[in-house]
């Protein structure tokens, strides 16, 4: 087991975890602080906390290029589903920053401990799911860091830093919900192709999400009702100022609903662009 740093609070725990490099140690680090949090054996903030990062602590490898230079991956050969799990592991791994970051960048918001319980649930099962990735990229002989992957996703954390609602607007209620878009067909696939071991990590990863989003839309829904504000507006409004393209159909409505995202957030906006 990976020897953890002296832990001072939540905030000290969570950013020491976006600051590891050692993978091993990050998720480490968060699903622990998670669980000392839960059983209410940390306070919120110390005196002695690590300054949150700007940047997330990162391996040497994979090589970062430009989303734009990815390749189009198929999976009708291994190798192909080998590049599908090794883009979904760094997903998941800028999620576990993504959800610490919330937790520790917004430490001194006026909000219920609850608010800070639901995200370090996130960031616990996030780090469950790259864990659960990266075993079975080893199973099929492969690891991440073995292909390229894309920095395209801190960004939103970047754009979003000074401002809690913009944050869970485009974090859990765009990019978390696209999760739930494209997954069920990748879980299909995976079935086609007889790779069922995948498939049932998929379907793990599926059911987790729907929670990530309910999350970020109970959150978000709290901070407009305290602000007076009409969330589906003001989504739309954050979403254009924050997020850079449109928002891509196909949407999963079903799964998007029981979250608590409905299509008044986001069916008006499929087509529209950022200037």
């Amino acid at each position: 087991m990976t020897e953890l740093p002296r832990i001072h609070s939540l905030r000290d725990g969570a950013a020491k975890a976006i600051a590891a490099a050692d993978l091993d140690l990050k998720t480490e680090l968060a699903q622990e602080t998670a669980r000392r949090w839960d059983d209410r054996k940390l306070s919120l903030r110390s005196p002695l906390d690590l300054t949150v990062p700007e940047r997330p602590g990162r391996p040497a490898r994979p090589e970062l290029i430009a989303p734009t230079k990815m390749v189009r991956r198929t999976l009708h050969s291994t190798r192909g589903r080998v590049a599908l799990l090794h883009a979904i592991a760094h997903i998941e791994l800028n999620a576990i920053d993504l959800a610490l970051d919330i937790v520790a960048r917004f430490a001194g918001e006026k909000v219920p401990n609850s608010f800070f319980d639901g995200w370090m649930r996130v960031a616990f099962e996030e780090a469950k799911h790259f864990r659960l990735v990266r075993d079975r990229l080893r199973q099929l002989g492969a690891d991440y860091g073995d292909m390229p992957a894309h920095d395209g996703l801190w960004q939103a954390a970047h754009d979003t830093r000074n401002d809690l609602t913009a944050r869970l607007a485009v974090v859990p209620l765009i990019l978390e919900a696209r999760g739930l878009d494209v997954t069920p067909a990748l879980q299909a696939k995976m079935r086609e192709a007889g790779d069922m071991e995948s498939a049932a990590v998929l379907d793990i990863i599926y059911e987790d999400e729907k929670g990530h989003v309910a999350v970020g839309a109970k959150w978000f829904r709290f901070l407009c009702a305290r602000q007076k504000k009409d969330p589906a507006a003001t989504f739309q409004a954050l979403v254009r100022a924050n997020f850079r393209g449109p928002l891509k159909a196909p949407f999963n409505d079903v799964a998007r609903a029981e979250a608590g995202l409905t299509p008044s957030f986001y069916r008006s906006m499929t087509a529209s662009t950022n200037i």
